[in-house]
């Protein structure tokens, strides 16, 4: 998995242009470590109740592209004054649906409305290679 940059991507500055890294993650656990890194190096630092809600965000949408997309094929994350956008790109044209949560724990469906929650935008889109794009923003 490819590591952001080494030294702080300022987000303070009017002149600087937004934040921006991206991996190819195998799993949910790389992508949050990657994301980790990426808020860690943003100045000034997000709140930790943000970086804990982008870790979560990073995590569930990464997971549901590997569950249902077989895939991730990018990971991006870029972070300016107002927003830390999360992208995920997968092989799967099928568009993510909500459906009712599986209380007895084995069936899923909490995700994607952690998903809708946590964001303040979510937007999906095919992706011009095949595939879709799912990006969600987050409130810096």
């Amino acid at each position: 998995m490819k590591k952001p940059m080494h030294h702080s991507l300022a987000t303070d500055d009017p002149s600087y242009q937004p934040a921006r890294s991206a991996c190819h993650p195998g799993t949910a656990a790389d992508a949050r470590d990657f994301a980790r890194d990426f808020a860690d190096l943003l100045h000034p630092a997000p709140a930790a109740r943000t970086t804990q809600n982008l870790l979560l965000l990073v995590s569930e949408l990464v997971t549901n592209a590997l569950r249902h997309a077989g895939a991730v094929t990018a990971l991006r994350l870029s972070a300016d004054h107002e927003d830390i956008r999360v992208q995920v790109e997968d092989p799967s044209p099928a568009r993510p649906e909500g459906r009712s949560p599986d209380l007895s724990g084995r069936g899923g469906g909490f995700g994607w409305p952690m998903v809708c929650a946590l964001a303040r935008e979510v937007t999906i889109r095919p992706h011009p290679g095949g595939g879709k794009i799912v990006q969600a923003a987050l409130a810096r």
